[in-house]
């Protein structure tokens, strides 16, 4: 499953190599618009004849690409960092399949790692009941809620949350890196 994700990553990212350099910030409005410059992308990319290409970028799920990385001060992640620094290295493992197949290897291990940063915490399996429970007699009844109690827990709960601050999640923002300009990858 992550190899195939990493081998994803890294199409997206040879797709859209350069993309930052043909980004727009226009200010003039009270909220600031990213505008995606795709005659300048293409026309860099020497790509103005490609369909497939062409009706990527007029997408939508382009448009939602661009307006999601498009600002220049946010969390970064392992594609933007691929996009930005291994343009040489992907570029130099396009003849040679080992090399491909490590990097994506790697990449799926990075993957890994984002979904799963607590490795030693080991997922507790339920054991399958044995032969016969089911037959069983000494079931015991479920025990009766007592209205009261929950009330009272429920209660407690909501005046501590309301007195909490909202819980975020501490992703770090950065710079993203522009990396190499479009016109290099002809």
């Amino acid at each position: 499953d992550k190899e195939v994700r990493a081998i994803f990553l890294r199409l997206f990212a040879q797709l859209f190599q350069g993309y930052r350099s043909c980004l727009q910030l226009i200010r003039i409005h009270a909220e600031p618009v990213i505008h995606f410059h795709k005659a300048a992308f293409l026309g860099q990319r020497g790509l103005i004849e490609n369909d497939f290409l062409t009706k990527v970028l007029n997408g939508m799920a382009f448009a939602g690409f661009v307006s999601e990385r498009g600002p220049p001060f946010r969390t970064c992640d392992l594609f933007d960092e691929l996009v930005a620094f291994d343009v040489e290295r992907i570029k130099a493992e396009e003849g040679n399949p080992p090399k491909m197949i490590k990097h994506v290897r790697e990449l799926a291990e990075q993957l890994f790692k984002n979904e799963n940063p607590n490795p030693h915490i080991a997922f507790q399996k339920v054991p399958r009941p044995t032969e016969g429970s089911h037959l069983r007699v000494h079931i015991l009844p479920f025990p009766r809620i007592n209205e009261g109690r929950v009330q009272e827990l429920l209660q407690e709960g909501l005046a501590r949350s309301q007195g909490a601050p909202l819980a975020t999640r501490g992703d770090k923002k950065c710079v993203v890196p522009a990396g190499p300009p479009v016109g290099m990858f002809i």
